[in-house]
């Protein structure tokens, strides 16, 4: 059976509106929660992908079949016969040596240690209900005029105090020293990552797009970092290739689960199981 969602037209006035979304949700008829519990959708789906799988390990006869109607959490016995399950059906081959060294060919800028940039920025913070088309516009001019070659030396700081959405406008939008580990991953991946990120000193030539809005940047010094030689890395980057690998079954074996199962009141496509996390 494949997976389902219980749907209504949409209607508050049609009788189906009472269906638009089960009073509880579950997988294979087992309930997820109480009726009247409300849990949020990331506990949820937990929930089913962990009753998911303690219900193909009671179909492989590694857990006793359960006589409830509505789900438990494995205690800590359970959960280790769970994994050890899991373990076994996703079981990946160690990566090779060719494939760590392509992995470190292709990924140099992700391994170097101890590179920091000073940076400052001015931030056009994305908000409910903020006209993101205005914004955009407002950004791009005020971009535009940091990147002139007559710009006055104190502009940025005027600007920054003027229009950027950061506390760091107060300081003129001195964020300091700067990791990629310190920054959000999108702006981590602009500045340190991209093969043009290495670009230099000044004014970054287009606006950096995060989860927290849109950014003009502007780098003020560099510490350039060393990269370590292959060997160092060996070891780091056959774990790394190993984590990825299982991830990548254990997320294909779960939605395998998922095709077979009926499931009601939850979202599963794409999910992770817990033991993704």
């Amino acid at each position: 059976m494949n997976a389902t969602s219980t749907t209504g037209c949409g209607s508050s006035t049609c009788a189906c509106s009472e269906l638009a979304q089960p009073s509880v949700a579950h997988v294979n008829g087992i309930a997820l929660h109480e009726p009247g519990e409300a849990l949020d959708a990331q506990t949820l789906r937990e929930r089913a992908c962990t009753e998911l799988l303690r219900q193909q390990a009671v179909r492989a006869g590694l857990l006793p079949r359960y006589g409830g109607l509505i789900a438990r959490a494995p205690d800590e016995t359970q959960r280790q016969i769970i994994e050890a399950m899991v373990d076994q059906v996703v079981s990946v081959p160690e990566p090779t040596e060719d494939e760590c060294r392509r992995h470190y060919a292709a990924q140099k800028s992700r391994f170097i240690v101890g590179q920091a940039l000073h940076v400052r920025h001015i931030l056009f913070a994305v908000t409910p209900g903020v006209n993101v088309h205005a914004l955009t516009l407002r950004a791009e001019a005020a971009l535009l005029e940091l990147t002139r070659k007559d710009v006055s030396p104190g502009r940025f700081d005027q600007l920054a105090g003027e229009l950027s959405n950061c506390p760091s406008s107060a300081q003129g939008g001195d964020l300091g020293w700067l990791t990629p580990d310190d920054c959000a991953p999108e702006l981590a991946n602009e500045l340190f990552f991209q093969s043009d990120s290495r670009w230099g000193m000044g004014v970054h030539p287009r606006l950096v797009n995060t989860r927290f809005g849109l950014h003009i940047i502007e780098v003020l010094g560099r510490k350039k970092g060393r990269l370590p030689e292959f060997e160092e890395l060996r070891q780091q980057i056959a774990s790394r290739l190993l984590l990825q690998s299982r991830t990548t079954a254990l997320r294909q074996y779960m939605q395998l689960l998922v095709g077979e199962a009926q499931i009601e009141g939850v979202d599963l496509i794409g999910a992770d199981s817990p033991l993704v996390q």
